[in-house]
């Protein structure tokens, strides 16, 4: 990370982002005020809440993040299911260090990155904010959030209006170890939904992702020897018995970017953002779903109806995803495969266990998923 950037995503900036960007609201609110009272005509056609948003107001925006194959297309769809939330992704908003690199190995041009990351590595707008007589005299990584949540907001607040609904959100995949931090300095007042599954699982669930995406022709980062390992599970799953599901490279790696994006998400989402901050275990929705999406709804402040709530979890149930299948009855050429926790038992070699605590075991038992670092 730079040193621009570390400067950019300090905590002592978080509240001078958001009252720079209070006050241009404030000013915005208060000119449309008064050209109301010059004219008799209709408001601009934008939702009453997006109105209020960029008025002043609560702002009606929330970000549903989570690391990859945890589950966040799944809750993303629970909740745009209600008549009141409007919920899709990914937008790729934040996460100002990421951007695909292997997507682009010549570093010919900037693709698959975030607009967190086109915003803060555009060469030409930096001249420009350090040059315009608008700019030039006030902080620069303060101008560059406040773009940040302008665009954003921009965005978001386009389709809300259109939806006729009252909350949108945006599904943000965990992508770096800076997420939380990002949203507190971009957009306080934001609330922020983390969706956690067990590691293991979740390992499993992003080696199947892998093999799927590589026999549809997809981009890929498997080796030729995972693909070979691939191969041989579609034969005959027992041949891995001996061999494993994982290369040892693979594994520590997946236990590693788990226990440091998770585990600094649950420390940081807490201490940045407060009670904007809640989280939602993938285990739990799969095992009183309705119980948890009622809490989901209460805490985003929407209608939890009874029969609101019992539509949002059939809508988005695992049958009507996977077009027909029970939990548990697998395709592995689907994006949603199995649906099951605990699956990682079945494909898990006791070396494949003992590698994953020796990364990430400490997170596993500070989460609940396991007593202790034994084996």
């Amino acid at each position: 990370m730079t040193a621009h950037h570390a400067k950019q995503l300090e905590p002592s900036r978080i509240g001078a982002t958001g009252r720079a960007y209070a006050r241009v609201r404030e000013f915005g609110g208060e000119w449309r005020r008064k050209l109301a009272g010059r004219k008799a005509e209709p408001a601009p056609m934008r939702s009453d809440m997006g109105a209020l948003a960029l008025s002043g107001g609560s702002t009606p925006v929330f970000f549903v993040t989570g690391l990859g194959k945890s589950g966040t297309r799944w809750l993303t769809k629970i909740l745009d299911s209600h008549p009141e939330v409007l919920c899709k992704g990914e937008g790729r908003f934040f996460s100002a260090g990421w951007r695909r690199a292997d997507l682009d190995p010549a570093n010919e041009r900037a693709i698959a990155s975030s607009l967190y990351y086109a915003l803060t590595h555009s060469e030409y707008l930096r001249l420009w904010i350090e040059r315009s007589v608008w700019s030039r005299e006030g902080d620069r990584d303060e101008h560059l959030n406040a773009l940040m949540r302008l665009a954003t907001e921009y965005f978001l607040l386009e389709e809300l209006s259109k939806s006729g609904k009252r909350l949108v959100g945006d599904k943000s995949p965990l992508l770096d170890e800076e997420f939380m931090r990002e949203v507190g300095a971009v957009y306080p007042g934001a609330r922020v939904i983390h969706i956690i599954r067990d590691g293991r699982d979740r390992t499993v669930s992003s080696m199947h992702r892998g093999w799927r995406r590589a026999s549809q022709g997809y981009l890929h980062r498997l080796s030729p020897e995972e693909l070979a390992r691939g191969e041989a599970l579609r034969e005959d799953q027992r041949k891995l018995t001996e061999t494993g599901v994982f290369t040892e490279g693979w594994l520590r790696q997946a236990a590693r970017n788990w226990r440091l994006l998770v585990g600094r998400a649950v420390e940081d989402g807490p201490a940045l953002l407060g009670a904007n901050y809640t989280e939602v275990r993938y285990e739990d929705l799969l095992v009183r779903p309705n119980e948890e999406v009622e809490r989901l709804l209460g805490y985003l402040g929407v209608d939890t109806d009874e029969t609101l709530v019992e539509r949002c979890v059939s809508q988005a149930s695992f049958e009507k995803l996977s077009k027909g299948r029970e939990r548990g009855e697998e395709d592995p050429s689907s994006f949603y495969r199995k649906g099951v926790a605990g699956d990682w038992r079945n494909y898990f070699t006791e070396e494949d266990g003992r590698i994953f605590k020796e990364e990430a075991g400490e997170l596993l038992i500070r989460l609940g998923y396991e007593e202790d670092l034994d084996w």
